[in-house]
């Protein structure tokens, strides 16, 4: 199963946020979207999901073009997205909101048992890291064949935004994140696909092992001095 972007163009009025764009996730597999603010990462995973429109080009789902298919119904059809916020029901507890994703969500306390003691509170009396294993456990319940998912680890520790990535990782969906960083888990991998953004275009697609020895190629090219001689201006 593939859920691609074929030369896809997203408009936000006036201003072009995605510039022909073209990528491709296998599933099951983990594909990352990387990009600093405004790159197009996170406009990139919305419009997998349908939830902006495209202005050109297509979204190819299993070799089908579903660039018109609204987003509920490509929900019906196994996609999951997790957006950066409001990705929960604030007015029902955390073990209502694991109810409605699943009725038995063992799993979800057995890979976050941080949940455990708050299944009777309110998301929005959680931490943002904790709303996020309440999010991330709510789609991997799901059991949805494609899982979109906007910064997973935001606001977590470091232990548990290591094991976020095994399950995504492990997970036999679809997967692709949007993230600022490479995570330090999924460097090196083989299995990782990556495609770096910047402003609305692809500027790199490859295993995250490549990426790695390409950015490591352009840390060494710059040298120690780099930042300070990029900081510099000539006085006068």
């Amino acid at each position: 199963m593939t859920l691609s972007l074929r030369h896809a163009r997203v408009r936000y009025g006036p201003l072009e946020a995605l510039h022909g764009v073209t990528l491709a996730a296998p599933g099951p597999g983990l594909t990352v979207l990387l990009g600093r603010n405004g790159s197009g990462r996170t406009t990139a995973l919305r419009a997998l999901a349908g939830t902006v429109p495209l202005s050109g080009g297509a979204v190819v789902w299993d070799g089908t073009d579903v660039s018109r298919m609204p987003a509920y119904e490509r929900a019906r059809r196994g996609l999951c997205l997790v957006p950066e916020r409001q990705a929960v029901f604030g007015s029902l507890t955390v073990h209502e909101n694991l109810e409605l994703a699943a009725r038995d969500y063992d799993f979800a306390l057995d890979a976050y048992p941080q949940l455990r003691p708050l299944l009777q509170r309110r998301p929005g009396t959680l931490s943002g890291g904790e709303q996020r294993m309440l999010a991330l456990s709510r789609a991997l319940l799901a059991r949805a064949r494609v899982v979109l998912v906007d910064e997973p680890a935001q606001g977590m520790s470091p232990t548990v935004a290591a094991r976020t990535y095994e399950l995504l990782a492990a997970s036999d969906a679809c997967v692709v994140v949007a993230e600022q960083r490479l995570p330090p888990g999924l460097q090196g991998r083989a299995t990782v696909l990556v495609y770096e953004l910047r402003r609305g275009a692809v500027e790199f697609s490859g295993e995250a092992g490549e990426w790695e020895r390409r950015a490591g190629a352009g840390r060494t090219a710059r040298g120690p001095g780099a930042a300070h001689r990029r900081g510099s201006s000539p006085s006068g």
